[in-house]
């Protein structure tokens, strides 16, 4: 039941069925919404959700609609983050995050065939801060992070929330799967702050053809940089671009065409019809599985 003063016609009740949990919805790092079929309209927003025990589980926050009124797709925080928030607030005046220290992305199908796991789970580094938490517990770009404390760890949703909600200043364990083997790190958790990120300048030099991925490469200033992908390429398929740069193949760090020949040659020794490859675009870098051609 959601209880608001749609149109300002206060201590109006509508009621549906709860559709989902964990709703994404784009709102911010920490979206974690509870998704509603009762209609919500303006007005409804702060309101409370209730289920039929009278318990209040969400407050209500958003909907989802082409025209501005309900279409059956409604919103809520869930209660226990809400009275968690406000409780922090009250006590402290502000609210407080943990802070990792790390760029991660989503584990899809083709990056977990290309790193050996049996399904698409987990959260993978792209990119490691300097002097972060992370840092300090040996994380790597190129660990799935499994587990975060008692927490499974499906996307970087659940990874976010966690680091969110975790003990300012306390370790916590945290499974990473490298290599084909699951480690236990202990990051000890920071209070989260802004950071600036810092652009770097490359200059031109020689090119060199990558068949088997469908792109040209280029070394500039000690770095790799994409100068060309071919259409219908696994290059292609993978969403890389002309610009980005190449820091790790496979799960090794290349700094010159030779070692990006020897991590496609071990890659391709065991089996793998695709190799895991790091880029770095606009200053943030992401892990892409790229497919070899068909030989």
């Amino acid at each position: 039941f959601a209880v608001g003063a749609p149109y300002g016609l206060s201590g109006s009740v509508t009621s549906g069925i709860v559709s989902a949990r964990g709703r994404d919805i784009g709102a911010g790092p920490y979206d974690d919404f509870i998704q509603v079929d009762a209609p919500i309209n303006k007005g409804n927003s702060g309101g409370p959700l209730f289920d039929a025990n009278g318990n209040v589980v969400g407050v209500n926050t958003a909907i989802y609609s082409p025209t501005g009124g309900s279409v059956g797709i409604g919103f809520s925080i869930p209660a226990q983050l809400a009275k968690q928030i406000v409780s922090e607030i009250i006590s402290d005046g502000t609210v407080e995050r943990g802070w990792l220290g790390v760029a991660i992305q989503n584990v899809d199908n083709d990056i977990a065939k290309s790193l050996g796991l049996e399904k698409p789970k987990g959260a993978i580094v792209s990119n490691v801060q300097e002097d972060s938490p992370a840092a300090k517990a040996g994380v790597k770009a190129g660990d799935v992070i499994i587990a975060f404390g008692d927490k499974e760890i499906d996307d970087v949703g659940d990874l976010t929330l966690a680091v969110a909600e975790a003990d300012i200043g306390k370790t916590t364990d945290m499974k990473v799967y490298r290599d084909g083997q699951t480690l236990v790190l202990e990051p000890k958790i920071a209070l989260l702050e802004s950071t600036n990120s810092q652009g770097k300048k490359m200059a031109p030099a020689s090119q060199y053809n990558l068949s088997d991925l469908g792109m040209s490469l280029d070394t500039r200033d000690g770095r790799l940089v994409v100068t060309s992908v071919a259409p219908d390429s696994g290059a292609a398929e993978a969403g890389l671009r002309e610009g980005d740069a190449v820091v790790m193949v496979n799960q090794q760090p290349v700094t010159s065409l030779s070692d990006v020949k020897d991590a496609l040659k071990q890659a391709k020794e065991t089996g793998r019809k695709s190799v895991l490859v790091q880029i770095e675009r606009n200053d943030s870098r992401r892990f892409v599985a790229v497919p070899f051609a068909a030989s």
